[in-house]
């Protein structure tokens, strides 16, 4: 089975997050990174898989030089090989454009991923990647079992799951709970700092978003303190100050 897993370089949520240059650059002094956590899903279940039914597993990341830690990461949980596509991830469809360049090139049976950053939250690139290539994509994917050239998934709706049979190949954006993290250990370690990893240059730089500014969110207000029999001074906040009802 040959498994394409597209993982992000994104900020651990601990992280203190700040912007320079008057708020249109995010300021990654002190900032530790780590693979996207959607994304480590998805490559816990594609090193399972392979455990399973044997080939290969490639990793891809849109992203700059300083990735290059974190890639080196995905590989020591279990990926054989990683490609890393030289550019800043700008936004959703620039990233998913060069995803499915790599993957037209591949062949591969399964394209797995996040169902979103947790950076932008976009949540729309395996969908487009799905456009592009002309597979089917399905997201947020909780379970996913192959067998003889098909999968069994379920996934995430409003209200419910669904359980779809599906025919590979095919893309997923994955979560919790289709596998546990994978912790690498020193075997893997030491493997990974000789795994291949391609740099390669854009294959279209089309873009259509072009950032103008970030902005953090507000400061926490103070906290009120109501008595317990004076319902509508509650009522009163949430509806005009709190604005939530």
């Amino acid at each position: 089975m040959n498994i394409l897993v597209c993982i992000t370089h994104v900020p651990d949520t601990t992280s203190r997050i700040a912007f320079t240059n008057d708020n249109t650059v995010f300021d990654k002094n002190g900032v530790q990174f780590i693979i996207g956590p959607y994304d480590d899903y998805a490559l816990a279940r594609a090193v399972e898989l392979k455990e399973q039914n044997g080939g290969e597993i490639t990793v891809l990341n849109v992203g700059e030089a300083d990735a290059d830690p974190t890639i080196r990461k995905a590989l020591a949980i279990g990926a054989d090989k990683a490609i890393r596509i030289n550019a800043f991830p700008s936004d959703s469809f620039f990233v998913a454009n060069q995803i499915a360049a790599v993957a037209k090139e591949g062949n591969y049976d399964l394209i797995l991923m996040g169902r979103e950053s947790i950076d932008f939250n976009g949540g729309m690139v395996h969908g487009m990647v799905g456009e592009m290539l002309g597979l089917p994509s399905f997201s947020p994917v909780m379970k996913l079992d192959v067998n003889d050239g098909a999968a069994h998934i379920t996934r995430e709706i409003e209200g419910g799951k669904e359980e779809l049979d599906v025919n590979l190949p095919f893309v997923a954006g994955c979560q919790e709970p289709i596998a546990e993290w994978k912790i690498p250990n020193m075997r893997g370690i030491m493997s990974a700092r000789t795994k291949p990893l391609e740099i390669r240059e854009v294959a279209d730089d089309a873009q259509h978003v072009a950032l103008k500014n970030y902005e953090l969110p507000p400061a926490k207000g103070e906290v009120k303190m109501i008595d317990a029999d004076n319902v509508q001074e509650l009522v009163n906040l949430l509806k005009n100050e709190a604005k939530v009802i």
